[in-house]
């Protein structure tokens, strides 16, 4: 892992990087054609005033909104649209069209492909292992692998005996990346703390991590990890009355992908396996609280090399990741009876535990840095190109989408408080619903506010509305200071790029995924005319399943 100065930016640290790969999947352009047909009674008219925002549901106006003339021959206006999918069923996609009643070449494809270019493609691995292939291993008919729910929280004995040093164990393991195949393996208990005991298989790499190495991991366990994510997000089960988290790093997670496969787009850094928690499957694998590691590697005997420095800086997070992991299952299933979280929303939960974890560390910058920096890296890949990403994503496969979620907490934090998180695990509702009920808000006016935040937050010389901003970040300032230190990898200073046209010029034909959206900056001379633009398909409106919602904020 390579690393660049650390700067601070009032509260905002500003941290190294990695590289950071590009997925691919252009929307199309339709070109030059007829004009859209508006029905003037039923379009929405605009008259917001400049810092105002709105989110209109095309269902209610067949698509149109028209937006008022200049009629000053000095002054200009300017508009950022965003065509968005604010809800809806996650993993779901539909086909649009934003266009203007003049046609002009279609601008967003060619500019977000320009930017692609700039890229230069998908050209680096997957930073510091944080990509993680579980293809929804929380995600069972239900809860577990049963679709059975507890009605009651698991039985156990009142007394804790934690593991002893030195003792050995069996497990079953998980050996491919869809849990179809299972492997047993025997581990020794290295180092047992407070609230963890890690043990390491016994057919590790001889040059793997120390003794004392696992020590040190076991006290920021028991030091950070532990303490940051239950003041989170809740309380850890103890099924298994051993009073402590297994942490079990083998060889067999090293395997789970190629060589190859590592080096083409990452590895498996960590994991949790729900059905070890759930009361009807436990006892058929390793019933009780535990996620499973890979092991270091120098010499790439398994699969890619893993130094014994990556893991030091890479296990870390995966701890914070994966515990809320551990702890959500418990909080909705087996002390509620509900079913397991949402796989976008647990996933974004996780990726938002890595950020604290590493604030708890402040001011170190540097370690910071480490624990936070494949955050910030996914959702630069996320601003790139948000259009062709989810944020209500169901795949667990895209480190964008990645992105996408803990942005998405992240905004949700700051604007509803850092007791948030907690009111989300501590409930038997999930994904859209969930963080409805929580905010007290809709989830399209939470997910059309963070849309636009995503652009007019820390936008120069523009005082963002009530709600629409973040207060943790400047990511403007953030990504600037990426590009500067790796202009390879980050080639421009800001990553969500909207295309820059006139009211006239807006055609973008694409897909919507569920929850993001494309971006349109318009620009409307002194003097121009009204202008009307239409959201929608060739066959009709988009479909309901990804919720449709055109946002518009008034810029200048």
């Amino acid at each position: 892992m390579r690393h660049h100065a650390v700067i601070l930016i009032a509260s905002l640290s500003v941290v190294s990087i990695v590289t950071l790969a590009c997925t691919s999947g252009e929307p199309s352009s339709t070109g030059p054609g007829p004009a859209p047909t508006c029905s003037s009674p039923l379009a929405s008219v605009l008259n917001l005033p400049v810092g105002a925002d709105t989110a209109i549901d095309p269902a209610s106006d067949s698509g149109c909104v028209t937006f008022p003339g200049m009629a000053s021959a000095s002054d200009s206006a300017e508009y950022l649209v965003v065509a968005q999918s604010a809800g809806g069923i996650p993993g779901d996609t539909a086909s649009f069209q934003l266009r203007s009643a003049r046609l002009s070449a279609g601008l967003t494809a060619m500019r977000r492909q320009a930017l692609r270019n700039l890229r230069g493609g998908a050209h680096g691995s997957v930073a510091a292992g944080f990509e993680r292939f579980r293809l929804g291993l929380e995600r069972r008919s239900g809860a577990g692998a049963t679709g059975q729910v507890p009605s009651a929280p698991h039985a156990r004995p009142a007394t804790i005996t934690k593991p002893v040093v030195g003792s050995l164990r069996t497990f079953t393991v998980c050996s491919n990346l869809d849990c179809t195949a299972f492997q047993p393996v025997t581990a020794r208990a290295v180092s047992v703390g407070a609230h963890v005991a890690i043990y390491v298989d016994t057919l590790s790499p001889a040059d793997g991590l120390s003794a004392t190495d696992i020590d040190t991991l076991q006290q920021v366990f028991d030091t950070h990890v532990y303490a940051v994510d239950t003041v989170a997000f809740g309380g850890v089960s103890d099924i298994d009355s051993n009073g402590v988290v297994l942490t079990l790093m083998t060889p067999v997670v090293n395997r789970i992908v190629s060589a190859s496969e590592c080096a083409a787009s990452g590895y498996v850094a960590g994991f949790f396996y729900p059905p070890d928690l759930d009361p009807t499957t436990a006892a058929q694998y390793n019933d009780g609280e535990i996620f499973y590691t890979v092991v270091a590697d120098p010499n790439g005997a398994l699969s890619c090399p893993h130094t014994v420095s990556d893991l030091q800086q890479v296990l870390p997070g995966t701890f914070l990741h994966e515990l809320q992991h551990v702890i959500g299952y418990n909080q909705h299933v087996l002390l509620r009876g509900g079913p397991p979280e949402d796989l976008w929303l647990d996933e974004s939960l996780s990726s938002f535990a890595e950020e604290l974890g590493g604030r708890s560390f402040l001011p170190d910058t540097a370690t910071f840095s480490t624990y936070v920096t494949p955050d910030l890296e996914n959702a630069y890949g996320y601003l790139l190109d948000p259009g062709d990403h989810f944020l209500l994503q169901t795949s667990d496969t895209v480190l964008e989408d990645f992105g996408a979620g803990w942005m998405f907490v992240r905004y949700l934090v700051d604007q509803y408080g850092p007791t948030l998180t907690n009111q989300l695990e501590q409930t038997t509702l999930t994904g859209t619903a969930n963080v409805a009920a929580q905010t007290g808000v809709p989830f399209t006016t939470v997910a059309t506010r963070w849309a636009l935040a995503n652009w007019v937050s820390d936008l120069p010389g523009f005082a963002p509305p009530v709600g629409v901003f973040y207060r943790s970040w400047s990511f403007r300032a953030v990504f600037a200071s990426f590009n500067a230190q790796d202009p390879y990898d980050f080639p421009i200073a800001f990553p969500l790029q909207p295309p820059l046209v006139s009211g006239l010029g807006v055609d973008v034909a694409a897909t919507l995924h569920a929850g993001s959206g494309f971006y349109v900056d318009i620009h409307q001379a002194p003097g121009a005319a009204a202008f009307t633009l239409r959201f929608g398909s060739g066959l009709g409106l988009v479909t309901a399943d990804v919720t449709p919602r055109l946002a518009v904020i008034r810029i200048h």
